[in-house]
């Protein structure tokens, strides 16, 4: 039912990281963005800023609700996604790829230990 990409890690507060090299991105899941039906606003977080794991880095707006994101790892963001901003929807659209948020360079690659597998996610979300 629910789209749970393999090559992600993923919060238990519902964020996903795709990590290359010593920057991870991240967005929000699938399973995010469906609960929060229609997102219309996304505030990103200022290229430079040092954000510690389980820290709100961003927030989304929903038609229901606005709610924190959390940065899943600790360090410094590097990149944001500006598409989102202009077109919030993608991240209802495109959860795990045009839909990415920020990326930030990893202080604590351990950090990405305490993140779910895919198959813990899934489980998770009760799939």
């Amino acid at each position: 039912m629910n789209n749970v990409p393999s090559d992600l890690k993923y919060a238990k507060t519902h964020e996903w990281v795709r990590v290359s090299g010593d920057t991870a991105t991240v967005g929000i899941t699938d399973h995010a963005q469906h609960e929060l039906t229609d997102i219309v606003f996304v505030e990103l977080p200022a290229v430079g800023r040092q954000v510690k794991a389980g820290e709100a880095a961003a927030v989304v707006e929903s038609v229901k609700t606005a709610s924190d994101i959390y940065s899943p790892v600790s360090g410094e963001i590097t990149g944001v996604n500006a598409a989102v901003v202009d077109n919030p929807a993608l991240v209802n659209t495109e959860p795990h790829a045009g839909g990415w948020l920020y990326q930030i360079k990893l202080s604590n690659p351990a950090d990405l230990s305490a993140l779910l597998s895919p198959a813990d996610y899934q489980k998770q979300i009760g799939g």
